[in-house]
């Protein structure tokens, strides 16, 4: 088994290498003055199970180019087995048609990664479950939950706290934090008008003098928790905060946070921190171990799905 970095979260693959005390393979990545791409394996991978790691994230087209390029080196390179594992995935957004004559892009990006050559995708969190199939290959959705469990357990009293969905549509990821928490659910019933721009209507359940805990799974632009938060704190919330699987927090996501009703952001780093971000409420939980133990079993050829049990 041998691991590979891409260079859109060198961070995370660093950490998930220690964890599985490998080195990670020696390649060249970088670009031509046109802004091609180029790829090099330094070292003999034939006959190898690859795990190659990159997440889709900003800049999306420039690492899903990365990602396919790599791919294909190392099936040229005779590797065995190649497993795309993505933290998080891009595109994912765009998993149906909206209206007429639109992409359905989540599936062309699906059909780029097992035409380039990859046996499996490892991932977190899929925004929309449907995703998986896709692909014509194996995919294991890993679920950050148990690691914002753990963490919600160890900074709040569960006594005073209440999950909340920021929309009808992650109704089904609160309430199963809110189950392994045994708390209450409370959701927020928004209107969307258009792409990014989120309008908060009305909550539904009670959450006077509680502790709010937005759960979601992407946060963009930060419009859709900030409006939530607001539209807690007048409904009388003592406080609010958000756990969030992926951080990608485009502009203008820190201004957002900065000025909004939101105690804390907590994300897990599937995707690497930006600039400024020390200097504000967001927080990081580390993934590392996660996929680390998922590549274990992967590469055992053991249950992945027993990790949630």
């Amino acid at each position: 088994m041998k691991l590979m970095a891409c260079n859109s979260n060198i961070e995370l693959s660093k950490e998930i290498a220690s964890i599985l005390k490998l080195p990670l393979t020696d390649a060249t990545i970088k670009k031509f003055a046109d802004e091609e791409m180029f790829v090099e394996i330094n070292e003999n991978v034939r006959g190898q199970d690859i795990y190659l790691i990159q997440s889709t994230s900003k800049p999306a087209n420039d690492n899903l180019i990365e990602l396919l390029i790599c791919i294909d080196a190392l099936k040229r390179a005779s590797a065995k087995q190649i497993t795309a594992v993505i933290p998080y995935f891009g595109y994912a957004r765009q998993d149906r048609k909206p209206g007429p004559r639109t992409p359905i892009s989540a599936k062309l990006v699906a059909n780029l990664i097992t035409t380039s050559g990859a046996n499996r995708v490892l991932t977190i969190d899929l925004h929309a479950g449907q995703i998986q199939g896709f692909f014509d290959i194996p995919v294991d959705n890993l679920y950050a939950a148990p690691i914002l469990v753990n963490d919600i357990k160890s900074n709040f009293n569960l006594k005073n706290t209440i999950i909340t969905s920021p929309d009808v549509g992650g109704v089904v990821r609160a309430r199963y934090i809110a189950n392994k928490l045994d708390v209450n659910l409370a959701i927020v019933d928004k209107r969307r008008e258009k792409a990014n721009i989120s309008e908060v209507l009305n909550i539904i359940g009670n959450v006077e003098n509680k502790d709010c805990i937005l759960i979601d799974d992407i946060v963009d632009t930060a419009g859709t928790l900030t409006n939530a938060a607001d539209a807690l704190i007048a409904a009388g919330a003592k406080s609010v905060s958000a756990y969030v699987t992926h951080g990608v927090l485009s502009e203008p996501a820190l201004t957002r946070l900065e000025g909004s009703n939101l105690k804390e952001l907590v994300t897990t780093n599937t995707i690497k921190k930006i600039t400024n971000e020390e200097k504000s409420k967001i927080r990081r939980l580390t993934i590392a171990p996660l996929i680390a133990e998922a590549v274990k079993r992967i590469d055992n050829y053991s249950s992945v799905s027993s990790l949630f049990n």
